[in-house]
């Protein structure tokens, strides 16, 4: 009977834990059946810390710990970066297109414009071998040429043959407004009330400012206008989207090259059809619509809004305007109003509520085609 007693004795019992063979009067939970120096709870070494243990008690060799990498900026900051360095490249488009229409005429500068972006595009993707985007890809890449390649860039010229620069600027500051709106239907992203109110709010101040500007009176430019926020507003929207699945200068290269076979033709036709008297400035404004608005520009802002979401990085655009009445006055000799300063402090307010608005990053990436 002793050996039946001894054998049910709950102190030899190895129920620690519910493993078997380990004793329940030890703390430390050291193996009945396991060779000396081996603690139970993994390699690693008992619970208080003490490093993993060779079978003959010694301390095994620890393996060396890889140096942390420095920590990169973070991508909300890099994205609003580039957005604000689309946003200055756009700016430039409306005295750029002044510019160009000294020498020729609006159908002439729209398809030229667009032929030679598509040759840097077309060029760079060549020399890099950028594959052909998925299929599932070109519809939305047929938005994008329709919305900023033709649609925003044939309206607004043939608007600033009758608008000032400084007219059509304001008129376009609506752009951002548009463009939420756009991409709330569009990605499924759903700003806060917050975010909806400084947006109104930044684009009643445009609307005050055009409407102070023109004395009332709507005028087929204006129409032209409104049209070209509609165009560009679901350009940017599905390009941005776009930008979330391939490099945000293969979107506007993409669509770009998928514009030639028109806007080469168009370009020759129109060239023969309309008058031509090349200058500087006509040369000057040419190149910078193409190189830095139509191409450079929508490359830098495609990848901000991929990175910031595009309701928030289109409200950046509210600064769009303001800047564009900087230029016209320093390169085109046009008059400032003193409402512009107001209108511009009152805007930039705005921007920066609409920035630290609850928007969801990175919805519009979750999207699928």
């Amino acid at each position: 009977m002793k050996a039946e007693d001894s054998a049910t004795d709950s102190s030899a019992i190895a129920v620690s834990g519910g493993r078997a063979g380990i004793r329940g009067d030890d703390p430390a939970g050291i193996r009945d059946d396991a060779p000396a120096g081996i603690r139970d709870d993994g390699p690693m070494g008992d619970r208080d810390g003490d490093p993993a243990r060779r079978p003959d008690g010694t301390p095994a060799p620890q393996a060396p710990q890889a140096p942390q990498a420095p920590q990169a900026p973070s991508a909300p900051r890099i994205g609003t970066v580039l957005a604000v360095l689309g946003v200055a490249a756009f700016s430039l488009t409306f005295p750029a297109t002044a510019w160009a229409l000294t020498g020729l005429g609006p159908w002439s500068v729209t398809t030229c414009r667009v032929v030679l972006a598509a040759l840097i595009a077309g060029g760079a993707m060549a020399a890099l071998r950028v594959p052909v985007p998925d299929r599932r890809h070109w519809p939305g890449l047929l938005v994008v040429a329709a919305g900023v390649v033709v649609g925003f860039p044939l309206l607004t010229t043939l608007a600033l043959q009758t608008s000032t620069t400084s007219h059509a600027a304001v008129v376009v500051g609506l752009l951002p407004l548009t463009t939420a709106a756009f991409s709330a239907v569009r990605t499924g992203v759903r700003p806060s009330r917050v975010f909806w109110a400084a947006a109104l709010a930044g684009a009643a101040v445009v609307i005050v400012f055009a409407v102070q500007q023109s004395g009332g009176a709507l005028t087929t430019g204006d129409l032209y206008l409104f049209g070209a926020l509609v165009a560009c507003a679901a350009g940017y929207t599905e390009g941005g989207r776009l930008a979330g699945h391939m490099p945000g200068w293969q979107v506007i290269g993409w669509a770009l090259v998928g514009c030639l076979p028109l806007s080469l033709p168009g370009a020759v036709f129109a060239l023969l059809g309309e008058d031509i008297h090349l200058d500087g400035r006509t040369v000057a404004g040419l190149l910078w619509l193409a190189a830095g608005s139509q191409f450079v520009g929508l490359v830098v802002w495609y990848r901000g809004m991929a990175a910031i979401g595009v309701a928030r990085a289109s409200q950046l655009q509210l600064a769009q305007p303001l800047l564009t009445l900087v230029w016209s006055v320093l390169l085109l000799g046009e008059t400032l109003t003193p409402a512009a300063p107001i209108a511009a402090v009152a805007v930039l307010v705005c921007i920066g509520v609409t920035q630290r608005a609850r928007v969801p990053a990175g919805a519009n990436r979750d999207n699928r085609p």
